[in-house]
């Protein structure tokens, strides 16, 4: 279960910015790539943030799809699964997003 060190350092790192005030609400974007599931990240975040300035803060995750751009049929495709697969086939693609996982906002006292 990795959601509890991204947890873990995502209060660290809120409270770090926070300066001893008291954290409120954190937002954090979180594409489907990270294999990050929300609920396993929304369990341990409540376990990382006990004790802490962060406690009871509300966490909200902006979930972001996989995306793709596909150099054969030039077009952006969203991934229904995690393997980087165009619909026409091609394996010839970059991922324009997916792969975010990092804070966007904190709310302190």
């Amino acid at each position: 279960m990795h959601e509890l060190a991204i947890a873990e350092n995502i209060v660290d790192t809120v409270c770090t910015r926070a300066a001893g005030r008291p954290v409120r609400r954190v937002t954090v974007r979180i594409g489907a790539l990270t294999a990050v599931l929300p609920d396993a990240m929304r369990l341990c975040w409540d376990l990382a943030a006990t004790g802490t300035a962060a406690h009871g803060a509300a966490l909200d995750l902006d979930l972001r799809p996989a995306v793709v751009f596909c150099r054969a049929c030039r077009t952006d495709q969203r991934l229904p699964d995690m393997i980087p697969l165009c619909p026409c086939g091609s394996a010839d693609v970059t991922v324009t997003t997916g792969r975010e996982l990092h804070i966007v906002s904190m709310e302190v006292a």
